[in-house]
């Protein structure tokens, strides 16, 4: 068997796990804490593979392995590498308080219906747009993705960071910093989690399954769910193909270039994307908010005319253009040339297809698309109904290929 052992973050060490034992695997400031056998041989936790072949070696010769590793060793931790190589019935796992639940103890937060991303190892996007779109969120960092490079990215948000560093020993610091006061600071090695937080929304209901709020029951909403100007809203059967093309998913950040009232972006953040919505006028940003917090998300309203006001914003995985006029071949192209996965363009007009696919096409997306016809039931007098039609809509999108995917962090 090998004993896998979480330490650092709850109950000390109990020595006498380590009794027999002939091999020790573990980080540099386990082993050097703990009361590892005179006669046992001692791995310094590296490069995983080496340790492994180390392992199996003594497994074979029935020695007793144990590995020290922090807090709960099976949360975002190395009990997955080891029974991937030796299967689950080989470890005997006693796991010690995970990182995210000694600083949400800390921080005296419930966390059940917390976010955990790991950015260890990994492009911090991904927890970048999980801060963004939910209100509570903890990430397990690592070189290249702690608290400046989250801070960085979080930069003029609502969002509050508290930085955990070396829990579970005498050098432990928890700091409430705002993201801007995280990305201006070196914060050193001992960072063990960061918990991203909107104070305003840290006591949810009382949940019966744990981790985030389960998606939403429908989409492609009515117009009616929405506040708008003069019937200016994506209709929501254009509305529900290009949530189909986009995709949004959590830790997504899906563009709505001329967003008028900010529908698909409220809907892409209702689907646990992070959403930005960018519009020229002052009073449909305005409405954006509006909309946005009437569905209780996170919606980024940018004020300003694409494609000059796309210049300071992240890249994308999704885009969706609702709107352009004469400039929309030049928007579609700055789209096309920062997005990740998919472009989604609604057009009105049919003679703007050719240059908006052409913009696509030129930036190694595979383009389809379709006009919608749809006609809706309407009431008439003596309890019959008519069909009303609405105004066709040619819906084009492009996918590139291959599309740069690396999914959301588990």
């Amino acid at each position: 068997m090998i004993t896998v052992v979480g330490t650092g973050t709850g109950a000390p060490l109990d020595a006498g796990v380590l009794a027999g034992a002939r091999l020790v695997v573990g980080g540099r400031r386990h082993l050097d804490a703990a009361p590892v056998p005179a006669d046992a041989e001692r791995v310094v936790l590296g490069s995983l593979a080496p340790a492994l072949d180390v392992i199996e070696r003594h497994l074979d010769k029935a020695h007793r392995v144990v590995v020290l590793a922090s807090g709960d060793p099976g949360f975002f931790g190395i009990v997955r590498v080891l029974a991937e190589r030796f299967g689950s019935g080989a470890l005997d796992v006693r796991p010690g308080v995970s990182s995210v639940a000694a600083a949400f103890a800390r921080a005296g937060v419930p966390w059940d219906d917390a976010v955990v991303v790991s950015a260890h190892g990994r492009d911090p996007r991904t927890a970048v747009n999980v801060c963004r779109a939910r209100p509570k969120v903890a990430v397990l960092t690592g070189p290249g993705a702690g608290p400046a490079e989250l801070g960085a990215a979080l930069r003029g948000s609502a969002r509050v960071l508290l930085v955990a560093s070396a829990l579970g020993t005498a050098e432990e610091r928890v700091e409430r910093v705002t993201p801007a006061e995280a990305a201006d600071r070196d914060w050193g090695a001992a960072v063990s989690v960061v918990l991203c937080l909107d104070e305003a929304r840290l006591l949810g209901p009382v949940r019966t399954v744990a981790g985030p709020p389960a998606g939403p029951a429908g989409w492609a909403l009515a117009e009616a769910e929405f506040a708008h100007r003069d019937s200016m809203i994506t209709k929501f059967e254009v509305r529900a193909l290009a949530l189909a093309r986009l995709g949004p998913r959590l830790g997504d950040l899906v563009w709505d270039v001329g967003a008028g009232s900010g529908s698909v972006a409220v809907e892409c953040a209702r689907l646990g994307a992070a959403a930005v919505a960018v519009e020229k006028t002052r009073d449909g940003v305005e409405r954006i908010r509006a909309n946005a917090a009437a569905h209780g998300v996170d919606v980024h309203a940018v004020h300003g005319a694409a494609p000059a006001a796309l210049a300071e914003l992240d890249d994308p995985d999704a885009v969706f253009v609702g709107g352009g006029g004469a400039e929309l071949p030049e928007i579609v192209s700055a789209c096309a040339r920062r997005a990740r996965r998919t472009v989604v363009v609604a057009m009105a007009a049919l003679d703007r297809v050719p240059a908006a696919r052409d913009a696509l096409a030129w930036a190694g997306f595979d383009c389809d698309g379709v006009l919608l016809q749809s006609s809706r039931l309407s009431p008439l007098p003596g309890d019959v109904s008519r069909l009303a039609a609405t105004n066709p809509v040619f819906l084009l999108w492009g996918v590139r290929t291959p599309p740069v995917d690396e999914g959301v962090a588990q």
